[in-house]
């Protein structure tokens, strides 16, 4: 009894082949998947050669359901405290047959820059010297800092990749308010100067929060060659007075704080709307969208001046959002959306069903659980565990074809 995982060492985000060889024909194959932290069951039927292709069967019973190369990784549940940064080590184990396959974070072959420019900081990856490549800078959300891992998940496909941080870094403010726009030209000079980089094809990405920023870089410098927005707003939003994980949840949404300004002066923003059924909700101690604060907002008077006029974005734009968002919802990329169309320029917006709002990660990852901890609260992102799944293997797909066509 055998099995077999392909490719080896292979980057996070890249699809696993999974075949169990030797065993009886007909006979129930129970194969477990573990990770720091994480596993999964399933049961296959071996067929008449004794091999089980997890990329061509379904499972009779277990985590997940259906035909999916990757059902075992993204099917796991928490069984303990996950592991933290670094190589993960997927095992898998059937029988007395066992595997092992380390998955890269961080692939090998990369040169990193860390910048810190005055008040710009960031990381820059790309293959080892190569130059004048298509660049992406990618965004944090309200969470902050950067994401330096999937800069180099991103470089490994052959891009320069900068995760540039927005606040909550060295050298950046520790809230997000207030934030210049300005700051995104100075990242647009640096990297002129940085020779893995084509000037003329920047790209800003972002998820959440850092997709409605990544707009707004778009709309004020439209040099930059196209702008992804994952799960974002085509709407500046209310400011975060104090980080997202401290403080009081309801003290936060009730601040009213614009989150940019231009020429040291704040930008319109549509503001937190906070109900007396999520006030409701929050007492109780059940988990709350953001959604539900947000979306009331979209009916006040502000949505026309706070709408970002994504018209002026001089490339390409690639929306995508998700029907179980428990973040921003849908009908803030559709606000882009229709503005884009109403002018004319090239956008694709994706809507998922079913998925939720965790789908900026890169793909191939557990995604059975849809909450998380917020300021003294707990929040719920919304999606089933499969769709989410599938939205985040399909995004990830989407951006990196995006990417080629710069």
């Amino acid at each position: 009894m055998r099995i077999d995982i392909t490719p080896d060492q292979p980057a996070l985000d890249t699809e696993l082949r999974i075949r169990l060889t030797g065993f009886p024909p007909g006979e129930r194959v129970r194969l477990r998947a573990e990770q720091p932290g994480w596993a999964s069951h399933m049961v296959f039927t071996a067929d008449d050669a004794g091999t089980v292709d997890v990329g061509r069967d379904a499972p009779t019973d277990g985590s997940y359901e259906g035909v999916d190369p990757m059902g075992p990784v993204w099917s796991m549940r928490r069984v303990g405290a996950a592991g933290g940064g670094g190589p993960v080590e997927l095992t898998l184990t059937a029988g007395d047959a066992s595997a092992t396959v380390v998955r890269q974070r961080i692939p090998a072959g990369l040169e990193r820059t860390e910048v810190t420019d005055g008040d710009l900081y960031g990381v820059l990856y790309h293959p080892a010297g190569a130059t004048g490549l298509t660049t992406v800078v990618l965004l944090a959300g309200s969470e902050g800092g950067l994401h330096e891992e999937d800069a180099a998940l991103f470089a490994a496909h052959g891009y320069a990749a900068f995760a540039l941080a927005v606040y909550g870094a060295p050298g950046r403010p520790s809230t997000m308010t207030n934030i210049p726009v300005e700051y995104f030209g100075r990242a647009l000079a640096y990297l002129r100067g940085a020779p893995a980089v084509d000037p003329g094809r920047v790209v800003f990405a972002g998820g959440s929060k850092g997709g409605e920023a990544a707009l707004v870089a778009g709309a004020e410098y439209p040099e930059i060659a196209g702008v992804v927005s994952i799960v974002g707003s085509g709407v500046m939003t209310q400011g975060i007075d104090q980080s997202v994980f401290t403080g009081s949840f309801l003290d936060i949404m009730n601040t009213p704080v614009p989150n940019w300004t231009r020429g040291g002066e704040p930008l319109p923003y549509v503001p937190n709307v906070v109900t007396p059924a999520l006030e409701k909700a929050v007492a109780d101690g059940l988990p709350v969208r953001l959604r539900d604060a947000f979306e009331p907002g979209l009916a006040l008077d502000v949505l026309d001046a706070a709408t970002i006029p994504v018209e002026r974005i001089g490339g390409p734009v690639l929306l995508l959002s998700t029907e179980d968002d428990g973040g921003y919802g849908p009908a803030y990329h559709r606000i882009a959306a229709d503005r884009l169309a109403a002018h004319g320029r090239p956008f694709e917006h994706i809507v998922y069903p079913d998925a939720g709002h965790l789908v900026a990660a890169p793909p191939y990852g557990p995604t059975t659980e849809s909450t998380g901890p917020g300021p003294a609260v707990t929040f719920e992102y919304g999606g089933t565990p499969a769709a989410t799944a599938a939205a985040r293997a399909d995004a990830h797909r989407r951006v990196l074809a995006f990417l080629a066509g710069i």
